[in-house]
């Protein structure tokens, strides 16, 4: 099992970079990959890489790296007022003090309570949204093939969309729920075809996209846009 760092700051090609250790017993090499959520390196060390091998490895890798950190699209902050897309249609973040029951409605994120909590009630609403989404899809999907999903997750996974394990419970990102919802049913339909075939095989892509449609139209939209999903929150 890779075990993650905390982020730390290390200067590389000259310039300050934010960065995490990951220990990985699968790996063979050192690699060097992107957290775009984190907007932060990430340095995989094999068994008995040390740090120092690790850091020697991204000093060689320094221009790459740079261009990398400098593409990533910048964040963007829950505050009243912000914008952030819901099943990929914009809504407005709007701050109602005296609000009960936090709610989706009419293009807009309505928060009620004190502004300091805003961005964590956001998130929460969200989540809810995309628990709802995401596991009512899976449940109907799973019925159609004669299968049963035994559990569904929502957690701020940032290097998958998706999981199902052989026990037929699921995991998803709920940033899935700010993507337009084709992309979110297809993801759904990518898991439920786990369910019977463990790979990716013919017969997985198969079955995978008579659950859904435009599975290529979805698949191409993840590969363009989905970090931009990262930027929130």
């Amino acid at each position: 099992m890779s075990r993650l760092s905390a982020i730390e700051t290390h200067h590389v090609g000259g310039r300050a970079i934010p960065l995490r250790f990951r220990e990985s017993p699968r790996a063979r090499r050192i690699l060097l990959t992107i957290d775009q959520g984190a907007g932060a390196a990430v340095i995989v060390l094999p068994r008995r890489a040390s740090r120092r091998a690790g850091l020697a490895f991204a000093e060689q890798m320094a221009d790459w790296l740079h261009r990398r950190l400098d593409a990533l699209p910048p964040r963007a902050a829950i505050v009243d007022g912000a914008e952030i897309p819901v099943l990929g249609k914009p809504h407005r973040i709007v701050h109602l003090p005296g609000l009960r029951g936090d709610r989706i409605e009419h293009g807009e994120i309505r928060i009620g309570g004190e502004l300091r909590h805003l961005p964590r009630r956001v998130r929460d609403r969200l989540k809810a949204l995309a628990r709802r989404e995401l596991g009512g899809r899976a449940m109907l999907k799973a019925m159609a093939i004669g299968r049963e999903v035994t559990g569904v997750s929502v957690r701020d996974t940032r290097s998958r969309w998706g999981s199902c394990g052989r026990d037929g419970r699921m995991s998803f990102s709920w940033r899935l729920v700010l993507a337009p919802e084709p992309v979110l049913d297809y993801v759904v339909a990518h898991e439920v075809a786990h369910l019977v075939h463990a790979h990716h095989g013919p017969a997985f892509w198969n079955l995978a996209e008579s659950l859904t449609d435009r599975a290529d139209a979805a698949r191409a939209w993840l590969r363009r846009e989905g970090a931009s999903l990262l930027r929130f929150g």
